[in-house]
């Protein structure tokens, strides 16, 4: 495999011209006994194949050229190809090709699901689970931000269990992936995923492309993987969505960036407080934090505070979950207080946050 040790990503754009030059031109069929299709999204598909002159099992991952750019392909690729030594990321074969019809490459096949599937609606994953799964995924995306890149599509869906319990996952799907400083000019829709200041980027219905040429681009940093990463942990730790998106429209978001403002402002003026302010800090929490939080203990409130910091500037690293998880994120149970669904949001309906994370499997437009 090509090393690339550039910590900016500036040597993708060379690596993606050399592959280019020797893009492989072959028909499937020729190649790769085709066993079943285990994997299908707006990006094409995903083939179990084994290949016919080594037998060597394999994901064959499949894009129609009729919606695909050639650029785009081979930076996915190359991306891919680049940050596939770690562990916890799925590995590639090197083997990148274009047919009449697609262009394709072939990756590690993972047997397992994702960890979209195992979790449970309204309940999520155990702790402990969450906590394997956690510090797993920090260290694949330090090692994707130390060289100069950012996933950009961080979710339940892109992270694979090789076991039930999260022993061992493995990051995947490289179709958003960035260099960091790539400017944003706009994105169509949004997920609960996406930070503040790409959600603000989103088209509104009705309006044109051409209308968001005045507006400020956005620079593609680590902090837009902090923020997701930070919500998939919430999803995975009580199987509901915080938000719908981060707007000032939804109310659940507001709820949370108000407490996170608020936290701030008695950071300023209080700075440290006394260890025998504890109680009444604990007291204050409760009064404080927003219904659809109140299970985490206060450590966990802090963790999140952190990681989900409205402005990006005040975000921290995602590996700052390393200090906090020999700490209890959830409050036992008979600390929770039952769910006062018309404090969380009187017009509530079926289709309220709480319903939503198992039945959404949405893919973010490639922008």
């Amino acid at each position: 495999m090509i090393q690339l040790g550039s910590a900016d990503g500036s040597l993708i754009d060379e690596l993606m011209e050399l592959t280019a030059q020797s893009l492989s031109q072959l028909e499937i069929e020729e190649h790769f006994n085709v066993i079943k299709e285990i994997g299908r999204g707006k990006y094409g598909k995903v083939l179990l194949v084994t290949h016919r002159c080594r037998g060597t099992p394999m994901a064959l991952k499949v894009m129609p050229k009729s919606s695909t750019k050639l650029q785009g392909f081979l930076r996915e690729y190359c991306i891919s190809l680049h940050l596939s030594s770690h562990p916890c990321i799925v590995g590639l074969f090197g083997i990148a090709f274009q047919s009449a019809e697609h262009y394709g490459f072939a990756q590690e096949l993972v047997i397992g699901r994702d960890l979209f599937a195992v979790i449970q609606p309204k309940v999520g994953i155990p702790e402990a689970s969450v906590k394997r799964c956690v510090v797993q995924v920090a260290s694949a995306l330090e090692f994707i931000h130390s060289h100069g890149l950012v996933h950009r599509d961080i979710k339940p869906e892109n992270i694979l269990l090789l076991d039930s319990n999260c022993c061992r996952v493995k990051l995947a799907d490289f179709g958003l992936a960035q260099k960091r400083g790539t400017m944003i000019r706009y994105i169509t829709g949004t997920l609960p995923y996406m930070s503040p200041e790409l959600s603000s980027l989103a088209l509104r219905e009705g309006q044109q492309v051409e209308d968001m040429v005045t507006a400020s681009p956005l620079s593609v940093e680590p902090s837009l993987d902090t923020w997701a990463f930070g919500v998939v942990i919430f999803c995975i730790l009580t199987g509901y969505f915080p938000w719908e998106c981060c707007l000032g429209t939804d109310e659940f978001y507001q709820e949370f960036a108000d407490w996170c403002l608020i936290k701030e402002k008695e950071k300023e003026e209080g700075g440290e407080e006394e260890e025998g302010r504890e109680e009444l800090r604990d007291l204050e929490y409760e009064e404080e934090v927003p219904p659809l939080w109140k299970k985490f203990t206060p450590k966990a409130m802090e963790m999140f505070g952190k990681l989900l910091a409205p402005e990006a500037g005040k975000r921290s690293t995602v590996g700052e979950v390393r200090a906090y998880v020999d700490m209890d994120w959830l409050k036992k149970p008979q600390q929770q207080q039952a769910p006062e669904k018309d404090k969380v949001n009187p017009n509530t309906t079926a289709t309220s946050n709480e319903a939503r994370v198992i039945e959404d499997r949405e893919k973010p437009n490639k922008n």
